[in-house]
């Protein structure tokens, strides 16, 4: 298992296109892709429904832990995302 945290920076957090390109990452990989927040909450990051309703805003500690045998590879791939702030400012 490959577990990484790190705090969402972009200013509106989550929303519906930045959840929408975490989702499409993490589908790009087999391993199977948890995202939790620092209050237990926890959703498949390959499901859209599952990380909208985390309401990850700007500020929230996350972990996002894999297990299979692109696992690392997936962690990197989504860490890289959120600290580039989904492509926004």
């Amino acid at each position: 298992m490959v577990r990484k945290e790190l705090t969402i920076a972009n200013e509106t957090g989550l929303h519906a296109r930045p959840a929408q390109l975490f989702v499409q990452k993490a589908s790009e990989f087999e391993a199977e892709i948890k995202v939790k927040k620092e209050d237990g909450a926890e959703a498949n990051a390959k499901s859209i429904l599952g990380v909208m309703a985390l309401a990850l805003t700007c500020g929230t500690k996350i972990t996002i832990e894999a297990d299979g045998k692109d696992a690392g590879k997936a962690v990197q791939a989504l860490v890289e995302l959120v600290e580039q702030r989904f492509g926004e400012s």
